[in-house]
């Protein structure tokens, strides 16, 4: 069984910046690709960022392109989401996802999804 769990999110102002983690683990002998996606409420959830199980490939979506950076921790299967310049309708639920396949933005693909982090920003 492979666990997902996020960390670092909470309560910025508009302007700031939050770093949130991403550590897949279970079966140790697999390289996953990951994925970021959040989900505002009465929204659909809505492609962040991805990247390949070997960091090569990266995926953003338009609106985070230059404020948010998506890159592996020297740990295998950890990621991170540097995100800068944050905005009020950035305020979402953020969740990890990870697979052996690199889907990239296709969130019905991913199989193995964490819980979430909340993330507020405040105008």
């Amino acid at each position: 069984q492979v666990q997902v769990v996020e960390s670092g999110g909470g309560l910025v102002q508009a302007g700031g910046s939050l770093r949130l983690s991403c550590a897949a683990s279970g079966r140790t002998s697999t390289n996953y690709a990951m994925g970021w996606f959040r989900q505002a409420p009465g929204k659909e959830r809505e492609f962040v960022a991805a990247i390949s199980w070997s960091g090569g490939t990266t995926y953003y979506a338009d609106s985070m392109k230059g404020r948010f950076t998506i890159s592996r921790h020297s740990a295998k299967n950890t990621v991170h989401l540097q995100m800068n310049s944050l905005k009020p309708e950035g305020t979402a639920v953020y969740y990890c996802a990870a697979d052996s396949v690199f889907y990239g933005r296709d969130a019905d693909e991913y199989d193995f999804w964490g819980q979430g982090t909340q993330v507020t920003v405040s105008s």
